[in-house]
């Protein structure tokens, strides 16, 4: 099965809290960019896809999701901010694997939180920098728990 992270798009620096900043034009722009792109990944569509609660994250997800076949369970998950815990987050990840058993799995979340989550999924991996909009891509065997890191994609312009 395939486990996509992705960091939200480019976000204004300023508003009322950090959970409330927006995507900038570039930030919707780019994560459009990137769901055309992952689009060819898909071809079994998409079964899971966990947005965090952060208004940036949320409007990341509504710009790529016209783009990308509607997923069979979307979820807010308020265990994946940038505060998360990579290592809580990767249990209850694996968790729901072994029960639902989907093919594909979308995460949009945030630094630091999308860096530790890929290492702790993929142990012997230093955490990768995301840039804005940026995608891993994991192949994860849930009988044995194997992971291999595939890729990494980035935004252009």
């Amino acid at each position: 099965m395939r486990i996509y992270i992705m960091r939200h798009g480019e976000a204004q620096n300023f508003a009322p809290s950090d959970a409330e900043r927006p995507l900038t034009a570039r930030g919707e722009s780019h994560s459009e960019q990137m769901a055309i792109q992952l689009t060819s990944q898909l071809s079994d569509g998409l079964d899971m896809v966990w947005v965090s609660p952060y208004l940036r994250a949320q409007q990341t997800w509504q710009a790529m999701a016209g783009h990308l076949p509607e997923p069979k369970r979307l979820m807010t998950v308020e265990e994946i901010t940038p505060y998360g815990q990579a290592e809580e987050v990767a249990a209850y990840l694996k968790a729901v694997i072994a029960v639902e058993r989907p093919e594909t799995v979308l995460i949009v979340s945030h630094l630091p939180l999308v860096g530790y989550l890929t290492a702790e999924l993929a142990p012997g991996l230093q955490p990768p920098m995301f840039r804005t909009s940026a995608i891993a891509a994991l192949d994860y065997q849930p009988d044995d728990e194997e992971v291999e890191f595939l890729w990494q994609a980035n935004p252009e312009g």
